[in-house]
């Protein structure tokens, strides 16, 4: 795009020399090769000393390509440095939610993992149920029910963090079926937030599930393990396994 900007911008300005005959000394004259080459002279504060305005048209044309040249320099170098300097989360979901019991309660869990090689600190996940319900007057809502988590906040996210949902009688979750999550359009929301350990600056990142990519009565498959050094470490390439467990009815 910068590439795109700067050649017809230099397009631009050389149509405007050649608008007036005679007006870039030593250039062959309707030349647009020459008049586009002197553009990019000024464009880019080069100065060769071969061509030059030789009008007083020429001289105006010049110091607004100047001025243009500044402005997109600038411009282009503050787009640039943001995209590269833009910390990325790095966040891994699982392909797949789950639900299991989690000390006798039924939990709908998501896993997240750290692709980072330093620490998002002061992370904080939030998970949210979207789904259509019909109103007492008859019309379709799209409504955000906040799902209450059993730890939605830790300190340190270096390896992994499993987002954890009972699903009590206080859930909204409570006595859904798959059925009735389809029928709702029912989607699954999860968020996290964090700071960069390096930088400062905030990371963000989200996915979301489908009822159809919610595993009832699975559990996800362990993934810790420990190097031939003693250092703990996760094994990706199980990252999205589940494992039937219990529950295996399709409720």
């Amino acid at each position: 795009m910068a590439a795109a900007v700067y050649m017809t911008a230099n397009l631009f300005f050389a149509a405007l020399y050649l608008l007036q005959p005679g007006s870039i000394t030593n250039a062959r004259p309707g030349s647009l090769l020459d008049a586009f080459f002197f553009s990019v002279e000024t464009f880019a504060t080069i100065g060769y000393g071969v061509m030059a305005p030789a009008t007083v048209y020429a001289n105006v044309v010049m110091t607004l390509e100047a001025l243009t040249g500044i402005m997109l320099v600038a411009l282009t170098t503050g787009m640039m440095f943001s995209r590269v300097s833009r910390p990325t989360a790095r966040v891994l979901f699982s392909k797949v939610a789950v639900v299991t019991r989690h000390e006798g309660v039924r939990t709908l869990m998501v896993r997240m993992g750290n692709e980072r090689r330093n620490q998002i600190l002061q992370a904080e996940v939030g998970m949210t149920l979207v789904r259509n319900e019909r109103t007492r007057e008859g019309t379709y809502m799209r409504r955000f029910y906040d799902l209450k988590l059993a730890r939605s906040r830790t300190p340190i996210f270096a390896m992994s963090f499993l987002v954890m949902h009972a699903i009590d009688d206080t859930s909204p979750l409570f006595g859904c079926t798959r059925a009735q999550l389809e029928e709702q359009q029912a989607e699954l929301l999860v968020t996290v937030t964090g700071l960069d350990e390096t930088s400062s600056q905030t990371v963000h990142a989200r996915v979301s599930y489908l009822p159809s990519e919610v595993m009832i009565g699975h559990r996800y498959a362990d993934v810790f393990g420990v190097t031939e050094d003693g250092r703990r470490a996760i094994d990706y390439r199980r990252f999205h396994d589940s494992e039937a467990w219990e529950e295996t009815a399709e409720t």
